[in-house]
C-alpha cells in the first residue's frame, strides 16, 4: 500500500506541476500574443511601377527601379491563379496559423532520407515575412525573426489580405513582381484577363523564376505546370478534365522585348518625367517606386504618325536631325512629339534646342505691326539696303537669291515670299524693342535681342516655343501654356497633380486673325510652301524659315498647331537643295494625316475686321471690271476706300472674284475666300 501511496502522491504532484506549467505556459504564450498584436509590424516598403499613359488610357511606359509591380486589388485576381498558388505553395493556408507543421515534419524526414535540403515547408506566410521584411540569409536569427513576424502577420490579417499581399509580392522572374507585372510580362494582358492554363503556369514560377520561366526554360514551365494543375485537382479545385485541357492549351508568351523597344514617344516619356520632378516636386524615388498612375495629353495614332513621318523624310545616308512637336492651340495639350530621328542613338530632345528660326520669326514681327497702324496693303520698297543703327554700326541683310522687286510690295507680298528687306525695315520702323516685346509676350521666353537682324530669326529658340508662338496666334490672340500632364495619381488614388487649359489674352483677335489670313498666303501661288499646297486639303497658315544651319516650318489650322525643324547636330551646313527643301514636305505630309479624321475648317472672323475686294495690279477696291482680284481683310476702319478705274467704271465688285480664282487654292474656292 504505501508504494502505491507515494506513486498517487507522485502523480498527483506531478499532474499539479503540469497543469501549473500548462497555465503559466498558456498565459505567457497569451501574453506573448497579446504583445505580438499590439507590436506594429516593420515598414514594409514595396516598391510599385509607375505607368505613364496617353490620353485615350494607352500605356506609353512603365518606370520602375529593379521591381516592375503594380498593386491590384485582390478581386481583380482570377480565383484559378489564387487556388493555383494555394494549391502548390500552401494548400492547408487557410486552416493553419501561419505554421503547417504536418508538412513541416513531412519536409525533415524527406530532407533526412536524402540527406540534404530537397522539400521546403514555408507557409505562404512565411514566405511573406520574409519577403517583406528580412534577407534570405540562412541564419538560426533570420528563422526566429521570421517565426515572429509570421505569427504577427497572422495576427494583424485576415487570410485573404495575406494572399493579396503575396500576390502582390512574390517574384515572378525577368523584374515581374507580383501577380499583374507578372500577367504583363508573360502573357501581355491583365492578370484579371489569364486562362487557366496561364494561371496555373505562372502559380509555378515563384519556385524557382530562373528554372521555371517560360521564357528560359519552356520544358521545365510545362512540367512544373502539371504539377500545379494536379495540385489543383486533389484540392477539388478543378476536375481531371479541366486538369488535362488546360494542359493541352497552347501558351502565348508575349516576348521578352527590351523595354527601349516596347516604349511609344521616348522623347516625350523623358519630357514627362522632367516635367513631373520640376513642376510637380516629385522625386526621383516617387517616380520610379512610387505606383504612380500619370495620365498625359499624348494623342498615340497621331505620335505614330509623327514618328512615321520623320522616318519616311529624313535621308538615311546622312545624319540629318529632326524635331516635331504639335500641340493643340486652344487647349495647349502636346499631341505628339518627336525629338531626333532615332531615340536609341541619342536621347537628346531637339524639340527643347535652341537654333536659329530664319524667316519663321517673322510673323511675330508682323504681329506687332499689325498692332501698330500697319494693314495688310502697308507698303516698303524692297531693294538692296544698308540699315545704320547703334553708334554707327551697320547691317545689309539680302534676299534669298538677291531677288528685289526693286519696287514698293505689300506686306501680304512680303510675307507670302518672305522678303527680309520688307521684314527688316518694318522692325526697324516699329523699333526692334517692340518686336522684343511681342514676342516675349506670346510665348517666346529666349532672351531676345533688339537687332535689326532679330526680324531675320538670328536669335536661337525652340520648336516648342515657336509651338507656343504660333498658338497664340491660332488662337486669335488667347495664350496657352503647354499641357503635357492632364493628372498624376498615387498608388492609393490621391489626385497628386491635375491640370486645366489656362488662357491669358496676350493679344487682340484682330490683329492676329489679320495676321492669320496674311500667313495662307505662303501655300499659295507665290508662296514659300505652294510647292505642297495640293497636300494640304484644309486651310493651313504657316510660315517656312531657312538659314545656313536650319531649315524650319511652323504653322496651324484651327485644330492644331505644328512646329518642325530639321539640321545638323554638329553645326554642319545644310545643303541648300537636298537638305533644306525637306522640311515643308514632312510639315504637310503629318499636318494631313494628323487631321484625316477631322473635317477642314475655316478660321473664326472676328467682330472689327471689314473684308473688302482688292485689284491685285493696283491695290485699289477692285470694282466687277477688275480681271484679278483679292478678298483682303482690314481692321474696320483702315481698309481702302478708293476703287479701281483702270479697268472701267468704278462699280462695285461682283460677290464672287473673277478670273484670278483659278490660282487659288482648292479650299479657297470651295469656302468663297
Amino acid at each position: 500500500m504505501v508504494p502505491l501511496q507515494k506513486f498517487l502522491r507522485f502523480t498527483r504532484k506531478f499532474f499539479f506541476f503540469g497543469f501549473v506549467v500548462s497555465v503559466i505556459g498558456s498565459l505567457l504564450i497569451g501574453l506573448l500574443i497579446l504583445y505580438l498584436r499590439s507590436q506594429p509590424l516593420p515598414p514594409s516598403d514595396i516598391e510599385q511601377t509607375t505607368s505613364i499613359y496617353a490620353e485615350d488610357g494607352q500605356l506609353i511606359d512603365r518606370l520602375f527601379g529593379g521591381q516592375n509591380r503594380t498593386v491590384v486589388e485582390l478581386e481583380q485576381i482570377p480565383d484559378h491563379l489564387k487556388q493555383a498558388t494555394i494549391a502548390i505553395e500552401d494548400r492547408h493556408f487557410y486552416n493553419h496559423l501561419g505554421f503547417d507543421f504536418k508538412r513541416l515534419g513531412k519536409a525533415v524526414l524527406v530532407d533526412l532520407q536524402h540527406m540534404a535540403k530537397v522539400q521546403g515547408a514555408s507557409t505562404i506566410s512565411q514566405q511573406l515575412a520574409r519577403n517583406l521584411y528580412l534577407t534570405l540569409d540562412k541564419t538560426w536569427e533570420r528563422k526566429i525573426k521570421e517565426a515572429i513576424l509570421t505569427v504577427q502577420l497572422e495576427l494583424n490579417y485576415s487570410k485573404d489580405q495575406l494572399l493579396d499581399l503575396y500576390l502582390n509580392q512574390i517574384y515572378y522572374g525577368h523584374a515581374a513582381y507580383g501577380a499583374q507585372a507578372a500577367a504583363q510580362t508573360y502573357f501581355g494582358k491583365d492578370v484579371s484577363e489569364l486562362s487557366l492554363a496561364e494561371s496555373a503556369m505562372l502559380a509555378g514560377v515563384p519556385k524557382g523564376p530562373g528554372i521555371y520561366s517560360p521564357y528560359l526554360h519552356l520544358e521545365n514551365a510545362k512540367s512544373r505546370q502539371r504539377s500545379v494543375l494536379n495540385a489543383m485537382v486533389e484540392q477539388e479545385y478543378i476536375t481531371k478534365e479541366e486538369a488535362d485541357l488546360a494542359y493541352a492549351e497552347e501558351i502565348k508568351l508575349v516576348g521578352l522585348v527590351p523595354a527601349s523597344e516596347k516604349v511609344i514617344a521616348p522623347y516625350f516619356r523623358d519630357y514627362i518625367t522632367q516635367v513631373a520632378k520640376k513642376k510637380y516636386g516629385l522625386s526621383d524615388d516617387q517616380l520610379v517606386h512610387g505606383g504612380l498612375k500619370i495620365y498625359t495629353t499624348l494623342d498615340p495614332v497621331m505620335q505614330q504618325k509623327a514618328e512615321e513621318t520623320v522616318a519616311k523624310h529624313i535621308p538615311e545616308d546622312r545624319p540629318l536631325q529632326a524635331a516635331l512637336v504639335a500641340m493643340d492651340p486652344q487647349t495647349g495639350a502636346i499631341r505628339a512629339m518627336v525629338g531626333g530621328r532615332d531615340y536609341k542613338e541619342s536621347q537628346y530632345n531637339r524639340v527643347f534646342a535652341k537654333r536659329q528660326p530664319g524667316s519663321s520669326f517673322k510673323p511675330f514681327v508682323y504681329l506687332a505691326a499689325l498692332e501698330n497702324g500697319f494693314t495688310p496693303m502697308t507698303e516698303f520698297k524692297s531693294e538692296p539696303t544698308v540699315f545704320t543703327y547703334g553708334n554707327g554700326q551697320q547691317y545689309t541683310p539680302k534676299n534669298y537669291g538677291n531677288s528685289y522687286a526693286n519696287d514698293y510690295i505689300t506686306l501680304r507680298t512680303a510675307i507670302a515670299k518672305s522678303d527680309n528687306i520688307y521684314a527688316v525695315k518694318t522692325n526697324m520702323h516699329l523699333g526692334p524693342e517692340q518686336v522684343v516685346e511681342t514676342a516675349n509676350r506670346i510665348g517666346i521666353h529666349s532672351e531676345l535681342q533688339a537687332l535689326p537682324s532679330l526680324a531675320l530669326g538670328t536669335i536661337p529658340v525652340s520648336p516648342m516655343e515657336m509651338a507656343v508662338g504660333y498658338s497664340t496666334i491660332a488662337a486669335q490672340g488667347e495664350k496657352v501654356e503647354p499641357i503635357a500632364i492632364w493628372k498624376i495619381v498615387d498608388q492609393d488614388g490621391n489626385v497628386l497633380a491635375e491640370e486645366k487649359p489656362k488662357k491669358t489674352r496676350v493679344a487682340e483677335a484682330v490683329p492676329t486673325f489679320l495676321l492669320t489670313d496674311l500667313m495662307l498666303s505662303v501655300f499659295e501661288d507665290g508662296g514659300t510652301g505652294y510647292r505642297v499646297a495640293e497636300q494640304l486639303q484644309r486651310p493651313v497658315a504657316g510660315k517656312t524659315g531657312t538659314t545656313d544651319y536650319d531649315a524650319w516650318l511652323v504653322g496651324f489650322t484651327p485644330q492644331l498647331t505644328l512646329s518642325v525643324w530639321m539640321g545638323y547636330d554638329e553645326g554642319t551646313k545644310m545643303d541648300p537643295v537636298d537638305d533644306s527643301r525637306l522640311t515643308v514636305p514632312l510639315w504637310a505630309d503629318f499636318m494631313e494625316q494628323a487631321l484625316t479624321d477631322q473635317p477642314p475648317l475655316l478660321f473664326p472672323t472676328p467682330e472689327g475686321v471689314q473684308s473688302v475686294y482688292i485689284d491685285t495690279q493696283n491695290e485699289k477696291l477692285a470694282s466687277a471690271h477688275c480681271p484679278t482680284q483679292e478678298l483682303v481683310y482690314f481692321a474696320a476702319g483702315t481698309e481702302p476706300l478708293e476703287y479701281c478705274t483702270e479697268h472701267g467704271p468704278a462699280d462695285p465688285p461682283a460677290k464672287s472674284p473673277g478670273e484670278g480664282e483659278k490660282k487659288k487654292p482648292f479650299w479657297k474656292r470651295i469656302f468663297n475666300r
